[in-house]
């Protein structure tokens, strides 16, 4: 598909998800007060530390049984906002059926570069898989998923030299990816104004950051999903990466009707093939 001319009234026009759907801040409060909820009832670890900044936190959700996989969220908000605090709604459907969950955070914008940002995220995974006999969960099947800002670090997670990161780290350490309405090529981003105020990227760092020029680094493989209420360009980064990194792709699963923000629903909503898709990687199908 043929990128289009990035003018910046284009790209702000494109990439403004807020702008374009009226009523997404009393969505997200929703799930915020569902949060808040699992938070306060369900058996978790909250707040434990893989670094040494107030950011470097993650909460760990075990399943009902011990043993099993985890899934590693990592929250959109253009790597500018929100928190992994928020995402707790999510959860729930994935103990259940035992799957542990893990959910990241990480400094923001402007406060910190998307470089910076990359390496808190591989940073956490590889502390979750160093945590794996400790937390009762199998360091053999980790899967990354993440919404908007969040598919474009799972889809750097999956492109990750791991033993180069740390020589006793496995090449596939990330066994599968859930890459749901992601920025992968960052170019259009950096002629959006409203948001490279914060992010600062130039043509040099928005190419290398851009894991759509980037291999997969091991088989592990990788399940796409965009609303398709979403804009052109959103879809259009879609069939980018499932272009890009055809050889690693098991599912680009359809989501009719849903805008950037209802999309991710489907992620925990036990009828929906992104669901039943992302169960069944970390359960181990390929």
């Amino acid at each position: 598909m043929p990128a289009p001319r990035f003018t910046e009234e284009f790209c702000n026009r494109e990439y403004n998800n807020r702008a374009r759907v009226p009523g997404n801040e009393q969505l997200h409060a929703a799930h915020v007060a569902q949060s808040h909820e699992v938070r306060r009832t369900a058996r978790c670890l909250l707040d434990l530390p893989y670094g040494s900044s107030p950011n470097e936190r993650l909460d760990l959700f075990p399943a009902s049984t011990e043993g099993g996989p985890l899934l590693v969220f990592i929250h959109g908000g253009y790597w500018r906002s929100r928190s992994r605090t928020e995402y707790a709604w999510l959860t729930p459907a994935y103990t259940a059926r035992g799957v542990n969950v893990a959910l990241i955070d990480y400094d923001l914008a402007p406060m910190v570069s998307i470089d910076t940002i990359v390496l808190q995220t591989l940073r956490a995974i590889e502390c979750l898989w160093r945590a794996a006999e400790e937390h009762r969960y199998d360091a053999s099947r980790i899967v990354v998923a993440g919404h908007s800002a969040g598919g474009h670090l799972t889809a750097m997670a999956m492109s990750a030299l791991w033993p180069v990161w740390d020589p006793d780290l496995p090449a596939d350490l990330v066994k599968g990816g859930v890459a749901i309405s992601g920025i992968y090529d960052l170019e259009p981003i950096r002629h959006a104004s409203f948001l490279n105020v914060d992010l600062q990227l130039d043509a040099q760092s928005a190419f290398r950051l851009s894991p759509a020029w980037m291999p997969a680094a091991s088989k592990a493989a990788l399940i796409t999903c965009v609303g398709g209420d979403e804009s052109d360009e959103f879809k259009r980064q879609n069939a980018l990466l499932g272009e890009r990194w055809r050889s690693a792709l098991l599912a680009d699963i359809p989501a009719p009707g849903r805008n950037h923000f209802t999309v991710l629903d489907a992620l925990a909503d036990p009828t929906h093939a992104l669901f039943k898709g992302t169960l069944g990687l970390c359960n181990g199908n390929r």
